[in-house]
């Protein structure tokens, strides 16, 4: 069985996490470890129709998020890595900064200084250049900056879909990969080919 952290933060877009579990759910030998900020409950109230208990049943494991003692904050915990979905400004800056105030950011960090994967759905526009600095400091530290941003190559036909492909490309990055995700064709005729 494989581990992999998912954190939620109350920026923008918490429909990001609540599909990367929804969609890990279905992966046999995959257990989620979520840890969801506050923040992110209230952003939910206003962007989906789900419950704070029905976004939390969608997890195998549930941290609170001030746990700073929790499993997920020890290198000795293997997991396979974590993805943050949304993660807000405040979550980039102290996964940059090293600053580890609350269970997220300590995960995280964990997670970088063991060298496993550490994805962040950035999600802020448009951006000044202590977003910027934040991004870089953060990439140099190990993580993996991947702003929501659309493939329109795979002719989503809704804002469903466009999530979901984002967030399976999300997930391919630790290696899961998922049937619903629409690949770019190798091979003549397919887009972009001459």
């Amino acid at each position: 069985m494989r581990r992999i952290i998912v954190a939620i933060t109350g920026a923008s877009g918490v429909i990001y996490g609540v599909r990367a579990l929804q969609l890990l759910r279905q992966v046999e030998d995959i257990e989620t470890h979520a840890v969801i900020s506050p923040s992110a409950f209230r952003t939910a109230t206003d962007e989906i129709d789900m419950s704070a208990d029905e976004i939390k049943r969608l997890a195998d494991v549930l941290y609170n998020y001030k746990d700073i003692g929790a499993a997920v904050s020890s290198g000795s915990f293997r997991t396979a890595g974590m993805l943050i979905a949304p993660c807000s400004v405040k979550t980039l800056s102290g996964i940059a900064n090293c600053y580890n105030d609350e269970l997220i950011v300590r995960a995280a960090d964990v997670c970088l200084k063991e060298r496993r994967r550490v994805v962040l759905l950035f999600r802020e526009t448009p951006l000044h250049a202590g977003h910027i600095a934040l991004m870089d400091q953060a990439t140099r530290n190990g993580a993996i900056v991947m702003p929501p941003v659309p493939a329109f190559y795979s002719k989503p036909a809704s804002i469903d879909e466009m999530v979901t492909q984002t967030v399976g490309r999300a997930l391919d990055l630790f290696d899961i990969h998922l049937p619903m995700v629409k690949r770019w064709k190798d091979g003549p005729g397919s887009p972009g080919q001459h």
